[in-house]
């Protein structure tokens, strides 16, 4: 018996994410989406702007972390400091 090949799913990239989230707007602008299709692109849409949010939070904290050595490099700072 093969042994099953274990999936691994990627998340999709940030600019990925934002383009998804973009297409849902503009589906619902349009106004004529069924009320059940509707809710579920609504529900959609909350889920992947929540996912963005995450990202750009998790971004700005490890810049806020970075910080330049003597020799001009980036190096990433240890939270508690």
């Amino acid at each position: 018996m093969a042994a099953k090949k274990k999936e691994t799913i990627v998340p999709p990239t940030f600019e990925d994410s934002l383009r998804r989230l973009e297409l849902i707007v503009e589906k619902l602008e349009e106004g004529d989406v069924p009320l059940d299709d509707a809710m579920k692109l609504y529900e959609d849409g909350i889920a992947v702007s929540r996912l963005c949010a995450e990202r750009l939070a998790k971004a700005e904290l490890t810049l806020k972390r970075l910080s330049k050595d003597a020799e001009g490099s980036f190096t990433l700072q240890d939270e508690k400091e």
